[in-house]
């Protein structure tokens, strides 16, 4: 069996640690003369592979994939934390959950992680900052004027009453963000439009609501139930895992095979949606002659199970879960550097000095992540081989709190008031995680080895939190 010497562990300790280190502070080389405009364009619960240039051949995605074909599109995209609110409050910070200390059912986002942000950083460098949307972190009222020039923070239902019609809440967004594209020109913009799309709405028996324009969509599509869906695989594993919200609402979704076709359905049409409002925004870029100047990057929030695993939701460390969609497009890229698949592991944590680092913004030398602007010029010569992600909200054994190490081939799982079992799996040789190899022998110290790695990891993000009480 593979073993790691200890000396391994101090090599992954500090592989990690250079990799939380930004890459400078310079804008992006032979971009310099003209600040680009920038829309971060956010979406809630979107997986990886749910797009049509990830390889789904169901999804109808026609924008997306054609922002991906012509930009960069990366395979192995992250949330550092798989639920909604920590990662948004990532996004804003570039900071791990573990630091800026905000979940839900957490006190307000402290004051000065947000200005720290890079709407703020921006707004002060001289960029106009919108915001559309879901904001989905609670901070001081006080701090979002200090953010934004202008913001549309929006909620459900989904479908709202607008002079007598029913429009559905992503063409309202979309709506906001045409108008803010349209309202200015003097300064470099940078919107951020965050969608609640595809987000089930919990309350609700038929869970996802969706455009009228989308109705016929997937109506004679059979959608592949995962082989992890197999009740076989659910039922053999450990008791507290089978009464986890993920289970909870694996009941409220995919139970038959009938709610199966239509749930996954509507959570495609919701994206549909997503996508047709992404490219009423590419239009108006273009009649306003912003398009050439104007990069768009698209993020999902968290990673979403459909089935796998006899779950739903996300919250846990597991792929399906953790994996987001990434695209950053470019226009001012030359053709050599454009429409390239990369395989690097990146992190939400990434984008935020990546938006400062296209503006010529300094970088906070606070911030975990790395910008991505090297892979808009080519490949950079060192990148990260390994990421740690955590969960940290517990709500009476629904939630769990939990974190893991992955690197290029492994991936170790822990929980913390279940500390009994642990999760190995090799990723590359068992891409859905069924083998968990920690179950056997054979890979002791490579577990102690990585329970180190996470404990120092842990204890440096813990030591970098802002005191509650300066």
């Amino acid at each position: 069996m593979t073993r790691l010497p200890v000396v391994i562990t101090i090599l992954l300790l500090l592989v990690f640690l250079t990799d939380c280190k930004n890459n400078g502070n310079k804008t992006v080389p032979g971009m310099e003369a003209r600040r680009p405009n920038i829309i971060f364009i956010l979406t809630d619960d979107q997986r990886w592979d749910a797009l049509g240039y990830a390889g789904n051949d169901i999804i109808h995605t026609p924008n997306m994939d054609k922002l991906a074909g012509e930009g960069l599109f990366f395979r192995n995209a992250f949330v550092t934390t798989p639920i909604c609110a920590a990662s948004r409050a990532s996004l804003f910070t570039g900071l791990y959950e573990r630091t800026h200390n905000y979940t839900f059912g957490k006190p307000n986002l402290d004051d000065r992680y947000m200005y720290r942000s890079y709407p703020y950083l921006l707004r002060n460098a001289g960029y106009r900052t919108g915001f559309v949307g879901k904001f989905g972190v609670k901070v001081n009222e006080d701090i979002l004027d200090s953010l934004f020039d202008s913001k549309e923070l929006t909620w459900y239902p989904y479908f709202v009453d607008v002079e007598g019609e029913q429009v559905h809440l992503a063409d309202i967004n979309g709506n906001h963000a045409i108008d803010f594209i349209k309202s200015g020109k003097e300064k470099p913009f940078c919107l951020s439009l965050s969608f609640w799309s595809p987000h089930a709405n919990d309350g609700e028996e038929q869970q996802y609501f969706w455009p009228e324009y989308c109705d016929s969509l997937y109506a004679d599509t059979h959608i592949p139930v995962p082989e992890t869906a197999d009740p076989a695989f659910f039922e053999a594993l450990p008791e507290f895992l089978k009464t986890t919200m993920n289970r909870k609402r694996w009941y409220w979704r995919y139970d038959t095979p009938e709610k199966h076709q239509a749930m996954v359905k509507g959570y495609y049409r919701m994206i549909s949606g997503v996508d047709s409002v992404l490219g009423r925004i590419q239009t108006a870029l273009e009649e306003e002659g912003l398009a050439d100047n104007t990069v768009i990057i698209l993020m999902g929030d968290n990673g979403y199970f459909l089935g796998e695993r006899g779950y739903a939701g996300k919250w846990l460390m597991h792929e399906p879960s953790l994996r987001v969609p990434l695209i950053i497009h470019d226009p001012r890229q030359p053709d050599s550097k454009r429409s390239r698949k990369l395989d690097e592991m990146v992190l939400n944590l990434d984008i935020t000095p990546t938006i400062l680092e296209l503006a010529g913004v300094d970088i906070p030398e606070s911030y975990h992540g790395e910008s991505l602007g090297a892979f808009i010029n080519g490949i950079p010569e060192s990148w990260r081989s390994s990421i740690f992600c955590e969960h940290r909200l517990e709500n009476n054994a629904l939630l769990l709190k939990t974190e893991c190490f992955r690197d290029d081939t492994w991936k170790f799982i822990r929980y913390e008031d279940e500390p009994g079992l642990i999760e190995l799996y090799n990723h590359r040789e068992d891409p859905q995680e069924t083998n968990n190899l920690a179950l056997g022998g054979g890979y002791e110290n490579m577990l102690k080895n990585y329970h180190h790695v996470c404990d120092s990891i842990s204890e440096r993000l813990m030591s970098e939190r802002i005191l509650e009480n300066p």
